[in-house]
């Protein structure tokens, strides 16, 4: 079992950096990527990034490249997501995942076994 506590969230002007942890904890020797995807109401969930533990890919969504930057510790478990200039369109419930196993479809919510319980950023113009 993999369990991920996701932490930085809130609520900040347009343009004003936001930095989001996830840390790991549980048999996290099996997780070979983590990713993050955000989700508003009556919305499907939707990829921002991930990260491949085993040769330190990073991948983005074109929404947020350029502007997000995943990164990890591989110590102590944790991803990070980097959030530069925010937009309001970037508001949503930003969730953590995890996957134990090559990922052939990275952007797919039904490649990660597990989730955080989400936290909320907000981007104010």
């Amino acid at each position: 079992q993999v369990h991920l506590k996701e932490s930085g969230g809130g609520q900040v002007q347009s343009g004003d950096p936001l930095r989001l942890s996830c840390a790991a904890s549980g048999r996290t020797f099996t997780i070979a990527a983590m990713a993050w995807f955000r989700q508003v109401p009556g919305k499907e969930r939707e990829f921002v990034a991930a990260l491949t533990w085993e040769n330190g890919r990073s991948i983005y969504d074109d929404s947020v490249r350029g502007r997000f930057i995943i990164t990890g510790e591989g110590a102590k478990m944790t991803v990070y997501l980097g959030m530069n200039i925010l937009r309001p369109g970037d508001t949503a419930v930003y969730f953590c995942a995890a996957a134990t196993s090559s990922i052939t479809s990275i952007g797919d919510p039904r490649s990660y076994e597990y989730w955080g319980q989400g936290t909320q950023v907000t981007g104010s113009s």
